[in-house]
């Protein structure tokens, strides 16, 4: 065999050794030497023997084909290639250290996950959250923003949903309705004058909440024969109807139980008790395909219970 064949057989070697993963045992060994400079210090860390520790460097030595560590008198040093090794692999241990941290951290925080619609979280779950944190303490509530055009996206424990109760790959339950009623600002009537009738509806400014049929529904419903008008502002979801509606700029349908507190403060006035059904409601939501943790089923039951329904509606 020529000296150009035994090149090429000692490359083809090496790229065969190297596809495989390096002796882990051995990196972690060096990788220790390497940050506390000391082989002593590195077994203390590893819980295992010195002599141990300078077999599995020599290991990561012969595997490598190369000297990773040299003599400066009595103190063992990093070579040359042993430095750059050492600054490739520091970054991936920085990872492993986080991750294992992040995860241990979860774990005791105890925490659970919620995803909601903006307006279901500042009108009806926020204002009775303060009740659920006093009675469970130990329990982490993270809150998020579910994304109610693509739920398929949310990676939450649990979530509220607004619609027919059917999302594939979830356990669904009726939490609360989703009636609407017409209402408007206190500071509106001020304005326009008390509303009497439904009819007198036709002429003050309409909101609409997401669609501008809603309102036609309505109508029809309280046997107005006119139809209704179909201008006016549309908002993209509820939360920023309410503040269409906050802001005097007309009377909207909205879902009762997400603006009490603005009914009750008087901030915003019920114009009529007559409400509307589209067929869509609130549900509690969850996986099909885990187990919800002890926390979350906390959460889950404080919900059935806040919302009156111990016996809840399965979709």
């Amino acid at each position: 065999m020529n000296k150009t064949e035994q090149s090429e057989g000692a490359a083809a070697y090496a790229e065969s050794r190297l596809a495989n993963d390096p002796p882990l045992r051995a990196v972690r060994a060096f990788e220790a030497i390497a940050r506390l400079g000391s082989v002593t210090l590195a077994a203390q860390e590893l819980d295992i023997s010195p002599s141990a520790v300078s077999h599995q460097l020599k290991v990561l030595e012969g595997y490598l084909q190369m000297p990773l560590t040299e003599r400066q008198g009595r103190r063992l040093a990093l070579s040359q290639h042993g430095r750059d090794y050492y600054r490739s692999i520091r970054a991936a241990f920085n990872v492993l250290r986080q991750a294992t941290e992040h995860l241990v951290e979860q774990a005791q925080t105890r925490q659970v996950t919620i995803s909601l619609i903006p307006l279901f979280g500042m009108g009806w779950f926020i204002p009775r959250l303060p009740a659920f944190m006093r009675a469970n303490p130990q329990t982490e509530i993270n809150v998020v923003y579910a994304n109610h055009r693509n739920y398929l996206s949310d990676a939450s424990d649990m979530s509220i949903r607004f619609g027919n109760g059917q999302w594939a790959g979830y356990q669904s339950e009726k939490l609360i309705s989703g009636q609407m009623v017409p209402v408007c600002s206190r500071a509106f009537l001020r304005i326009h004058g008390h509303i009497d009738t439904p009819e007198q509806l036709l002429q003050m400014p309409l909101l609409h909440d997401e669609e501008r049929s809603t309102w036609q529904q309505w109508f029809t419903r309280q046997g107005v024969k006119r139809p209704a008008r179909r201008s006016g502002p549309m908002f993209e979801d509820g939360l920023l109807t309410l503040a269409g509606v906050q802001a005097g700029l007309g009377c909207a349908l909205m879902r009762e139980p997400l603006i009490a507190p603005y009914l009750e403060s008087g901030e915003l006035v019920k114009i009529f008790d007559l409400p509307i059904d589209d067929g869509r409601d609130y549900y509690l939501c969850v996986r099909s395909d885990s187990d919800m943790t002890e926390d979350g089923k906390l959460l889950q039951n404080w919900l059935r219970r806040a919302a009156g329904s111990e016996q809840p509606q399965r979709a």
